[in-house]
């Protein structure tokens, strides 16, 4: 798993997309490391906010989605729509320009290699009453609201809809900040199929076609 530094040594010309909170992140390099990176933040809705943010790191680097080597985006877990829409975006464009490479990383691991301690979760509403809780160097999982313990700590501007836990903090979600901490950081992996993280495969009960009859009388 390759990190920031390596993937700027290769693709100099990186666009970065982050919809997984409510606040939409994108950051364009344009030279590798020879110079900082451009970064837009939007609060709108991710359909609206990650094209205007594209549009304008673009239009202040001077180069056009053709120019991109590589695009990185965040899989999750978060916003599952916000997610899906620049996964979206992201296939698109490589139909378009197919020599361009895509990779993924995780928001949780991310935040988790940030705070740097083993004995924290870090987690992020999986709905169904249930979290995804991230450790440094483990797996990510899902657990049940009511088997959640030890320190809580929830990236800022990520939606929930399952009610919080009562001894949860609140840690940034800079993407900018967090990323130049981690430069060295093997985050990222190849992504053939961008798409939002699950856990699983979604699974679908076949609905067999049936004529409605009227019930039998009862003898």
């Amino acid at each position: 798993m390759p990190s920031l530094r390596q993937l700027l040594a290769e693709h100099p010309a990186l666009l970065l997309i982050d919809t997984a909170s409510a606040r939409v992140q994108v950051g364009l390099w344009s030279a590798g490391e020879a110079q900082p990176p451009l970064w837009r933040v939007s609060d709108t809705e991710a359909s609206t906010g990650l094209f205007e943010c594209v549009e304008a790191v673009l239009r202040e680097g001077g180069l056009r989605i053709a120019d991109i080597g590589a695009f990185v985006f965040c899989e999750g877990p978060g916003s599952v729509l916000g997610i899906r829409t620049a996964a979206v975006a992201l296939r698109a464009w490589r139909a378009i320009h197919s020599t361009s490479a895509i990779y993924s990383y995780q928001s949780l691991d991310l935040v988790a290699r940030s705070v740097n301690r083993p004995e924290v979760n870090v987690i992020a509403d999986a709905r169904r009453d249930s979290w995804h809780v991230m450790q440094l160097g483990q797996s990510l999982r899902r657990v049940p609201a009511p088997e959640l313990s030890g320190e809580l700590i929830m990236p800022a501007h990520f939606r929930h809809w399952t009610a919080l836990p009562s001894a949860v903090t609140t840690t940034s979600y800079d993407v900018a900040t967090l990323l130049e901490a981690l430069a060295d950081a093997d985050l990222f992996r190849v992504s053939e199929h961008p798409d939002a993280f699950a856990h699983e495969d979604p699974s679908y009960v076949t609905w067999t076609p049936q004529i409605h009859q009227a019930p039998r009388p009862s003898n």
